[in-house]
């Protein structure tokens, strides 16, 4: 009989991470249906199963739902799978040995779908002590379609043709570059040294988001914040960014980026403080130098373990395992009364958002 999967998506990112999952579940003839609750559904295509309330959800009886936030409903059937929103780095700047130290292990999940070495040694670390969860060192499903796309390195491009730059910002007022690199961007598209494509947080002032749609152009792509990015970033030559973490997904590529301000400072980036520094520091990107460029591959190896583009299989094998095998050796999760009415609460609220 087909294994039933569910994807819970809260935030507009969800659907690039779900994405190679589904495939591989389809590859497999299991089932993938979608519920999402708080973001647009504008991102569903044609041939999805799209599960519209909890009364559908309930009816589906899922035998997983996947997770890349760090919430879910409790009373949703089968087990409940985490594999996380981003790559175990934070904007303080701390490393993946140190993200689990601030991961907050609520009781919701069955099983976590870790990165890397260092990340899956300390949610190990506390699976051994709390006995309630499990842990795969399975990879990013994310990153699957990057790796799939060839060998990474630079682009290639015709020798008239302007570098790519492609610029992302998050939307935290104490980080975000958009607002302060508004003009030297129109400027440098303006001038046809450079081309960009421009994709801003979900979150972002839709003040500044509409700013950034008036300077699209011949030299300038803005990228609507629900599109799948994933396909769009191999075409850009060097990433100019502030502390999103998008910055270290595009670092996959093998190619450099420049930061302005940035929260999360090293020897893998380029960082400017002034407005005036960025083309040069644009300019020294695009040359590849050496030490960045193997300061960012080092950067990588350390946030990821694998690049054979098969994380979602990973993942999946792990789901299979734990049901068969770690299910019932657990212990029981906490009860958490006053978390599990928020989260149904929760759920209340993010739903009437949509309608």
């Amino acid at each position: 009989m087909p294994k039933r999967y569910l994807f819970f998506v809260n935030q507009p990112y969800s659907y690039s991470i779900l994405r190679p999952l589904q495939e591989e579940i389809r590859r497999r003839g299991d089932q993938a249906a979608w519920f999402v609750a708080g973001c647009s559904t504008a991102p569903l295509k044609e041939g999805e199963l799209h599960l519209k309330s909890v009364r559908e959800v309930m009816a589906y009886q899922a035998d997983a739902t996947f997770v890349p936030g760090d919430w879910v409903p409790y009373f949703f059937p089968g087990i409940k799978v985490e594999v996380f929103h981003g790559m175990a780095r934070n904007k303080r700047g701390h490393s993946s040995e140190d993200e689990s130290d601030h991961y907050r292990i609520r009781g919701w999940f069955d099983l976590y779908c870790t990165h890397a070495e260092k990340d899956t040694a300390k949610f190990k670390a506390l699976a051994s002590e709390l006995g309630h969860f499990a842990v795969s060192h399975t990879g990013w499903p994310k990153l699957d379609p990057l790796f799939a796309q060839g060998v990474p390195g630079r682009r290639s491009r015709q020798p008239d043709e302007p570098p790519v730059v492609f610029f992302a910002s998050t939307f935290s007022r104490s980080v975000t570059a958009a607002p302060a690199l508004l003009r030297k961007i129109g400027e440098l598209a303006g001038s046809g040294r450079w081309k960009f494509i421009v994709t801003l947080h979900p979150k972002m002032d839709p003040a500044i988001v509409s700013e950034y749609r008036q300077l699209a152009g011949e030299n300038l792509r803005f990228v609507e914040s629900d599109e799948d990015l994933m396909p769009i970033l191999p075409r850009a030559d060097v990433m100019l960014c502030d502390t999103s973490s998008i910055m270290f997904e595009f670092m996959f590529l093998e190619r450099p980026v420049v930061t302005f301000r940035t929260k999360m400072p090293g020897p893998y980036l380029i960082d400017v403080e002034e407005v005036e520094e960025v083309e040069s520091a644009l300019q020294k990107a695009v040359t590849y130098p050496a030490e960045l460029m193997a300061q960012t591959r080092r950067l990588c190896q350390e946030l990821h373990s694998f690049n054979d583009g098969a994380s979602s299989q990973r993942v999946l094998d792990a789901v299979e395992h734990f049901l068969s095998h770690e299910q019932g050796r657990l212990k029981r999760k906490p009860l958490n009364l006053l978390r599990k009415l928020k989260v149904r609460r929760r759920l209340k609220r993010e739903l009437l958002r949509m309608v």
